[in-house]
């Protein structure tokens, strides 16, 4: 179960009674939820990884991996779902200039600025210097990319194309899943997440060659 960024009661809700109601399920707390890693351990014991934006200030980021690994959380899922200076087709040639600044919140120019986009497989190598929790690189979707994963040093592979709402065009996870197997190789677990619907898309991934499944 993955949690991701909200900012109402409700949602905040949910992420803890997660917890406490379905304590058998691994959960994914995103660096961008309403509850702290600290609350959501408070509910009690689980399997927890923390997925992980790395922003620009890297004094931050090892906050942020320090307080995660004191909650008892078990990994981090390092997410590299997007490329640096990605240009959404949709919005191509849309005059944007004329859009009333007081309506916008701000949100996605302060997280355009935050996040840090000189990311590289060897940052993979600097968390592991700054934590002795695995890093599961999270946004593979290619056999190659699988491949340099392993070789930099993570201990699994989340199959993910972020909801397949950041990029113009990708691949859904399920075609992606069997190429990213077999580039993996057997020597680190490849996990699922997004597109699955129902029970019999759960089958479909493990009979794939998935490690395990995970739905936001």
């Amino acid at each position: 179960m993955q949690e991701s960024m909200q900012q109402l009661e409700l949602h905040q809700q949910l992420e803890l009674s997660w917890c406490e109601e379905v304590p058998t399920l691994f959960q994914t707390l995103s660096s961008w939820t309403t509850s702290s890693v600290e609350e959501v351990a408070s509910t009690g014991p689980g399997i927890r990884f923390f997925q992980l934006y790395v922003y620009k200030d890297r004094n931050f980021v090892v906050q942020l991996v320090r307080r995660a690994e004191r909650a008892g959380f078990k990994a981090i899922a390092l997410t590299i779902c997007l490329p640096p200076g990605l240009t959404l087709k949709n919005f191509e040639g849309l005059n944007l200039g004329n859009m009333d600044e007081a309506n916008d919140s701000g949100l996605a120019s302060y997280v355009a600025g935050q996040i840090d986009r000189t990311l590289s497989w060897k940052d993979v190598k600097w968390l592991q210097s700054i934590t002795s929790m695995p890093i599961l690189v999270k946004g593979v979707l290619t056999a190659e990319d699988a491949r340099i994963a392993v070789q930099s040093g993570a201990a699994g592979i989340i199959v993910s194309n972020h909801g397949a709402r950041q990029l113009d065009y990708v691949p859904s996870t399920i075609m992606a899943l069997e190429e990213v197997v077999k580039g993996a190789q057997g020597r680190v677990p490849v996990f699922l997440d997004g597109g699955v619907r129902r029970g019999t898309d759960v089958f479909k991934a493990l009979a794939l060659g998935a490690a395990g499944i995970f739905v936001s």
